[in-house]
């Protein structure tokens, strides 16, 4: 390492932000746990890894990892249907040593594949379900009052909510929301997290409330993680996977998804972390997939959750003067310590308050402003990212993703569709000419918007074909422009003029063209009226 990035270049700076990125991890750690539906040390234990495992393996200097808000949706449905969560640890072991083959056979670039519609869709589906599942929380639902309960199902869960509203926990939800919200704005006191703040809000609440029957809340509305009585009881809360279960074929569903999203999500927040980097050093995507693959594994072994790079974290240690990795190795040793020594003042927290927070995460990944954003850069670009969406809050990550894939690739088939060719109508003394000027590239893609453009051309006309600009066409293509010229066009009394072909076409131009057509080809620059489409190109002709 030179001097900038060499892990000791900036200990005092890299130890306040480690510190700040501590303090911002522990709720989050808690509150995705929470509403993974997973053991809440699980999320502890993830932080934990992410932060000194992952941190020492990962080329990334300011990346941070731990339990990302991302794949709740994909923990809690697996968990679900799995039945057991040693059996989903063996998933997350697995999908570890998946990204770890990712990253050995150089896949990082496959981020790049994924268009940015889709991947908007995912996140924001994934804040709605935050939001949805975080609600009963906020309302201080007891979900074992009610044994027909499934907390899988969204919409049982809001109507119970709102049926069993506790004022205390209510309370203490809008006070931590009104603090994570406007904290920040204070000045001076916004050094210190926003989220921690609202912890001890919510503790503080919780003590004021203990005299009151109506506002104070039960132990069932607090964390409750074990508390160790000796090193022996701590190692013993770490949940070994169950290996028995490796044939069953729902555990290898579920690694193959954790470790797709976990490397789409952690790819995409390098990069952006990248971007954020004041000294602008570049991560590799093949050596942060090894690293991943790694902590995931070591995480599954020893009871926590899947892991990503989190941008939100990645963002504060950056903002808090963290320039090397040593900043998310002392959040993590931070994590491990509280852990272990401190949980009987984790177990104060009011599970309303990581509702809180996970309640503005969820709002950050699906304001308004994102679908207006979308919706203005045209139906291209919402139409894919709508479908994921729906299909995501309404079935799951896999299948929205799949389905929102697709209906981006329909999206781009259209698109081919429609940049193959510009057209337009000329006057000449000799009659109506229409003008097709192909595009630089015209891939067998296009083959289909050229030969319905060729068959609605009306008769008695002629046509230009001009692929002076063009660098490639395809065989398919080809085919059909000579079985138009030499089949089609004749029997609708159309004069074909086919002008810069290449020889390797193995298209002949046409030997005799017009002082007029000549002129307007080589020197012509009139308006275009449309690109590649039939409809646009008979509505044009029936205006003149």
């Amino acid at each position: 390492m030179n001097k900038q990035t060499s892990i000791f270049s900036n200990i005092k700076g890299d130890l306040s932000a480690g510190l700040v990125v501590f303090l911002i991890a522990v709720p989050l750690c808690l509150g995705i746990a929470l509403a993974s539906g997973a053991p809440l040390f699980s999320g502890m234990i993830a932080g934990i890894i992410g932060g000194i495992v992952i941190g020492f393996f990962s080329g990334s200097n300011l990346s941070v990892s731990g339990p990302a808000a991302g794949l709740t949706a994909v923990v809690l449905a697996a968990i679900t249907k799995l039945g057991a969560f040693d059996i989903f640890l063996l998933s997350i072991v697995i999908a570890g040593a998946i990204q770890l083959a990712f990253g050995l056979l150089k896949a990082g670039t496959v981020a790049n594949y994924f268009p940015s519609n889709v991947i908007t869709g995912m996140l924001t589906a994934i804040g709605i379900i935050i939001i949805m599942k975080q609600l009963p929380y906020a309302f201080g639902y007891d979900k074992s009052s009610e044994s027909t309960y499934e907390f899988i199902d969204a919409e049982n869960t809001l109507l119970a909510a709102i049926n069993h509203i506790s004022l205390g926990a209510t309370i203490i939800t809008i006070v931590s929301i009104f603090i994570i919200l406007y904290w920040s704005k204070l000045p001076k006191v916004s050094v210190v997290p926003a989220p921690l703040v609202a912890v001890i809000a919510g503790i503080l609440l919780n003590m004021a409330f203990s005299g009151s029957a109506v506002l104070a809340l039960g132990d069932n509305h607090l964390v409750r993680l074990p508390v160790p009585a000796s090193f022996d009881d701590f190692l013993g809360q770490f949940t070994l996977p169950r290996f028995s279960a490796i044939t069953n074929k729902e555990v290898w569903i579920t690694a193959v998804t954790v470790a797709i999203v976990a490397s789409i999500e952690t790819l995409l927040n390098v990069e952006a972390t990248d971007k954020l980097d004041p000294l602008k050093r570049y991560t590799s995507p093949n050596r942060e997939l090894k690293a991943q693959g790694i902590g995931n594994i070591v995480s599954g072994l020893i009871g926590g959750l899947p892991i990503t790079s989190v941008i939100v974290r990645s963002s504060a240690n950056i903002n808090a003067g963290g320039r090397t990795k040593l900043s998310t190795m002392i959040h993590g040793t931070l994590l491990l310590v509280c852990t272990a020594l401190i949980a009987p003042f984790l177990n104060m927290i009011p599970l309303a308050t990581l509702a809180a927070v996970l309640l503005v995460t969820g709002y950050k990944l699906c304001k308004i402003s994102i679908f207006r954003e979308m919706f203005k850069n045209g139906k291209y670009q919402w139409v894919p990212f709508l479908v994921t969406v729906v299909a995501i809050v309404f079935t799951d990550l896999l299948i929205g993703i799949a389905l929102g894939m697709a209906v981006s690739v329909l999206a781009i088939l259209r698109g081919n569709m429609k940049s193959s060719y510009y057209f337009r109508k000329e006057k000449y003394q000799s009659g109506d000419s229409i003008r097709l000027e192909l595009a630089q590239e015209v891939s067998f893609l296009n083959k289909a918007s050229i030969l319905l453009t060729l068959d609605h051309l009306p008769a008695n006309t002629t046509v230009i074909i001009d692929a002076n600009k063009t660098a490639y066409i395809d065989f398919d293509v080809l085919q059909t422009i000579r079985e138009f010229k030499e089949i089609k066009a004749p029997q609708k009394n159309i004069q074909v003029v086919l002008t810069g072909f290449k020889d390797v076409y193995k298209i002949q131009n046409s030997p005799s063209l017009t002082n007029e057509q000549q002129t307007r080809i080589t020197n012509g620059h009139v308006h275009t009226i449309a690109s590649g489409n039939h409809n646009d190109l008979l509505k044009e002709l029936q205006l003149n």
